[in-house]
Formats: structure tokens, C-alpha cells, sequence
């Protein structure tokens, strides 16, 4: 599909595109009649608008479409995952420049673990691999306390019981620290609350600091604490591989513009 020449799209995807709602947050909008198209209020999943041409709102304020954008972004410790904090602590919205203020996050971080964040307005491709069932991996380093012992690689290689299921990662391995601490980089495929800090807890290991390193193909490197970088187009295309239909992969997500 060409920009001067679009076609006709699901109000859905249009809303998710725009970065308002993902495709399922956009489906129940529709069922509560809080979606319209050229003022005329719609609840049909079938309803189709034509980009450039069709007005579409939601409860009354008119949906802009937005150019894609994913952001990379490096969370501190300390800082929070949320838009505003009424107690006064920084976010990392704080953080970002004014124009992120338009994105979402994907994959919150607890206020203690920093590491790698990214922060989109493309909501249908950022629920996909938020989801556990998209099975994209995340990598943890956690310094902990007491020595990792091989017992202990073994119990969490084999699962622990959480007292909501049974969480075992996908690898595991001890690693020394610079500061002659003991530390364990794991991998998992799911994103269950504090997951990493009570798998360790279970074993004996209670964790100290907890840094995520990679998620999917995005990787940290070196970016700093705070700092931020556009998503790479391999990195896309790599993620949209894994958790997208075929039907629909070829659909390119364009990089932040600043």
C-alpha cells in the first residue's frame, strides 16, 4: 500500500496505529460505543475507515495518526514506570524529552530494577511481545547475596514453586561481579511481576541489584543509565518475525523521530 494511494483499514488497527489503544483495547472501546467514524458512533470489529480521508474519534476527541516509533531507553534505578507519581518520584518520563511523553512503556521495570525499556506508540506490535504467549525473551543480571552454588543452579533450572505457579527460566548461569559479589544472568520467556527477585528468594539468594539487559533482539550495550536511542530497523524486523503473523510481518514500524 502506497502513502498517495491508501486503503481501506479496520478501525482498530487504525487506533492502534495511531497509538491510541492496542487492536484489543480498541475492540472493547468499540463494544462500549466510544468510537466513531465522521461523527457517526460505531461498534462493529468489521468497521473499516480510509486513512487521509474518514475522521475518526474516541470519546469525542479526534484521533491523529501518528508515525511509528520505538524507543530504547535505559531505566535507573529508582525511577518510576508510570506517567505521574503524586508522592513526587521521578519517572521516567522525567527522563525522556517532552515528545516520548506520547509513548508507552512495554515491559515495566519495578522502581529498584534498572536496565533496558522500550517505550512505542505502536500498540498492537507492543502488546504482541508483552504477552507471554510471544515467548520473547528477557535477560536479567542479579547480583545477590550469599555464594551461587551449583545446588542452587540446579534447583532453579529444575522450577520453583511461586505462589502463583511454577516459574522456571529458560537458562541460567553464575557469573563473579567487579566487586567480588556472585551474581546469576538468567534468561525467561514471561513477564510475571517480580519474578526474577522470588525465583532467587526461593533458592536462598535474595537479589541486591537486578539489571535487565535484553529483551527480545533489543539489547542495552553500552547506553547509559538514563539515556535513550531509536530502535534499529533489524531489531523490528527481528521482533515482528517472531510474535507477528506472517500475513502481516511485512508491515515496517518506522524508528523515533526527535
Amino acid at each position: 500500500m502506497s502513502p498517495g494511494n491508501p486503503s481501506p483499514v479496520r478501525v482498530q488497527k487504525y487506533i492502534s496505529q495511531a497509538g491510541v489503544a492496542s487492536r484489543r483495547q480498541a475492540e472493547v472501546m468499540l463494544g462500549e460505543g466510544r468510537i466513531a467514524i465522521n461523527g457517526v458512533r460505531v461498534t462493529s470489529p468489521g468497521a473499516r475507515v480510509l486513512p487521509g480521508s474518514d475522521t475518526v474519534s474516541v470519546d469525542g476527541r479526534i484521533v491523529q495518526p501518528a508515525p511509528r516509533r520505538w524507543v530504547v531507553f535505559h531505566k535507573p534505578a529508582g525511577v518510576l514506570c508510570t506517567r505521574t507519581d503524586p508522592h513526587g518520584g521521578e519517572t521516567i518520563y522525567d527522563l525522556l524529552p517532552g515528545w516520548a511523553g506520547g509513548l508507552r512503556y512495554v515491559g515495566r521495570l519495578d522502581r529498584d530494577t534498572s536496565g533496558l525499556l522500550l517505550l512505542t506508540n505502536d500498540g498492537d506490535l507492543a502488546s504482541r511481545i508483552a504477552h507471554p504467549s510471544g515467548r520473547v525473551e528477557r535477560e536479567y543480571l542479579a547480583g545477590v547475596a550469599g555464594k551461587v552454588t551449583a545446588g542452587s543452579l540446579r534447583r532453579l533450572r529444575r522450577g520453583v514453586m511461586l505462589e502463583d505457579g511454577p516459574a522456571r527460566p529458560k537458562r541460567v548461569r553464575r557469573v563473579e561481579l567487579d566487586d567480588g559479589e556472585w551474581g546469576v544472568r538468567l534468561v525467561l520467556a514471561e513477564g510475571r511481576k517480580r519474578e526474577v527477585r522470588r525465583m532467587l528468594k526461593a533458592v536462598g539468594h535474595p537479589v541486591r541489584t537486578l539489571v535487565r539487559t535484553r529483551f527480545g533482539p533489543f539489547r542495552l550495550g553500552g547506553l547509559p543509565p538514563g539515556g535513550w536511542r531509536p530502535a534499529r530497523t533489524s531489531e523490528l524486523d527481528t521482533v515482528r518475525s517472531a510474535v507477528m503473523p506472517s500475513g502481516r510481518r511485512a508491515q515496517r514500524s518506522g524508528t523515533v523521530r526527535a
